[in-house]
C-alpha cells in the first residue's frame, strides 16, 4: 500500500452514565472513519479516563485509576471487535494497565490491526502528575510494528519530547509516527505539537498528532483540557505548505482525516533537499568526541 487514509481525533471528552454509552461514542468514531474510507484511526492519551465517571470520583485519583485498569478487559475487547469488523486498523489512545502486579501501573497505547489482533506500547516518559500524583511506572521498551502499509511506532504523548525515541523508529525504517496526546493546558498542548513537528522534520516520516478535548470537572488532571489533532509532514518540496497536511480547530470535537503518500517519505529519505535522517550518524559521532573548553 503506497497510499493510506488517516484519521485523527480531537476526542471530547464527558462525563457518561454507561459503559455502553461510552461503546457508543467510541463505534460512531471508528464508523465514521471508515465511511471516510480511513485505513488507520488515532485516538488520544488518556481519553479511556471518560470511564471513571462511572464510579467513585471522591476516592484518591491513585485509587481510581487502578480502578480503572480493571476495565482493561472490555476496552480492548471493543477495540478489538471494532477493528475486526471494520477492517481498519487503530491506535486506541491508552489506558492504565497493570504492570507486575495491581500496585504497578503503566500508561499503555493498544494498536489493533484489521484481523483485531494487537500489541501495544507504553509510555516511556512520565510527567509529573503521572510520576508523583497517580503514582503510574514507565515501560523501557520500544516497539516497531509492521502493518500493511510499512511500519509504524507510537511516541505516547511527552514521550515525543525525547528526540531519541523518533530517531531509532526512524532508522528502523518507520514512516508513520503516531502521537496520542492528552494536554491540559496550550503550553502543554504547544510543548507536544511543537517536538511532534521536530520529529517530522528530523526523520523524514508522518506525524500523526490526536489530542483530548472537552473537560471532565471532577477527574483530576483531566479537568481541563487542550487540543488540536494534526497529521504533520517533512518541510520539503514534495509535502504540504508548512509541513500540515491537515488539522483541526482547537478544542472542537471533530475528526482530522488525511491522505498519506508513502513513497514520498522513501523518495524524500533517498534524493530530499536535505537528508536529516541519513546525516544524523554525525551527530552520533560527535557524541562521542565532546570537549569541554574553557574560555576566559
Amino acid at each position: 500500500m503506497n497510499r493510506i487514509r488517516v484519521a485523527t481525533l480531537q476526542y471530547f471528552i464527558r462525563p457518561i452514565d454507561s459503559f455502553e454509552q461510552f461503546r457508543n461514542q467510541v463505534a460512531g468514531l471508528v464508523e465514521t472513519a471508515t465511511d471516510y474510507k480511513c485505513h488507520l484511526l488515532v485516538f488520544p492519551e488518556y481519553f479511556t479516563l471518560q470511564l471513571l465517571t462511572l464510579e467513585d470520583i471522591r476516592r484518591p485519583i491513585q485509587e481510581q485509576v487502578r480502578s480503572l485498569a480493571r476495565q482493561k478487559g472490555r476496552f480492548l475487547e471493543l477495540m478489538s471487535g471494532l477493528a475486526r469488523k471494520h477492517r481498519v486498523y487503530i491506535a486506541a489512545g491508552t489506558i492504565p494497565s497493570n504492570g507486575s502486579s495491581e500496585d504497578v501501573i503503566h500508561n499503555e497505547c493498544f494498536f489493533f490491526g484489521p484481523s483485531g489482533n494487537h500489541t501495544s506500547q507504553c509510555k516511556v516518559h512520565m510527567t509529573r502528575f503521572e510520576r508523583e500524583e497517580w503514582f503510574v511506572e514507565p515501560r523501557n521498551e520500544l516497539r516497531i510494528f509492521e502493518t500493511d502499509f510499512g511500519r509504524v511506532s507510537v511516541n505516547v504523548c511527552y514521550d515525543v519530547e525525547f528526540p531519541e525515541l523518533a530517531r531509532v523508529a526512524g532508522r528502523e525504517g518507520v514512516s508513520v509516527l503516531i502521537v496520542p496526546s492528552c494536554t491540559d493546558d496550550r503550553q502543554g498542548f504547544l510543548r507536544v505539537r511543537y517536538c511532534a513537528q521536530a520529529r517530522a522534520i528530523e526523520n523524514q516520516m508522518y506525524v500523526v498528532h490526536s489530542s483530548t478535548v472537552g473537560s471532565l470537572p471532577m477527574v483530576p488532571a483531566v479537568s481541563l483540557n487542550y487540543g488540536q489533532a494534526s497529521i504533520l509532514t517533512p518541510s520539503d518540496f514534495p509535502f504540504s505548505r508548512d509541513g500540515i497536511l491537515s488539522e483541526g480547530l482547537p478544542n472542537q470535537e471533530t475528526m482530522v482525516i488525511g491522505e498519506l503518500n508513502l513513497e514520498t517519505i522513501v523518495e524524500s529519505r533517498q534524493s530530499g533537499t536535505v537528508l536529516p535522517l541519513r546525516d544524523s550518524v554525525a551527530s552520533a559521532d560527535v557524541k562521542k568526541v565532546v570537549e569541554i573548553v574553557t574560555v576566559s
